[in-house]
């Protein structure tokens, strides 16, 4: 599996609600239930207006999928090369 990096533009998504954001998990992951095992959803980090999601994927086909069957714009979308972290520095 690759990892990759979605932008997604919605408005206002950071300022839903808890109740909200549940809501929007259980659509993604009813898609993600439809497609598995061709992507995973790692995690999401929320700006005012966009998120970033991280998913595990076959390809980006698989994405573009997932943001047609959820109903979330897949904005633009990056594979990621190489994780670094402070852990790096040690060798």
């Amino acid at each position: 599996m690759k990892r990759f990096v979605i932008e997604r533009e919605i408005p206002a998504v950071g300022l839903k609600t808890r109740q909200e954001l549940q809501e929007v998990a259980e659509t993604s992951n009813a898609a993600l239930a439809k497609l598995a095992p061709r992507v995973q959803w790692a995690h999401s980090y929320l700006a005012r207006d966009k998120t970033f999601c991280v998913y595990l994927a076959e390809d980006e086909a698989a994405i573009r999928d997932h943001a047609r069957l959820s109903g979330f714009p897949a904005s633009k979308i990056t594979e990621i090369a190489t994780v670094i972290d402070p852990t790096t520095a040690r060798g």
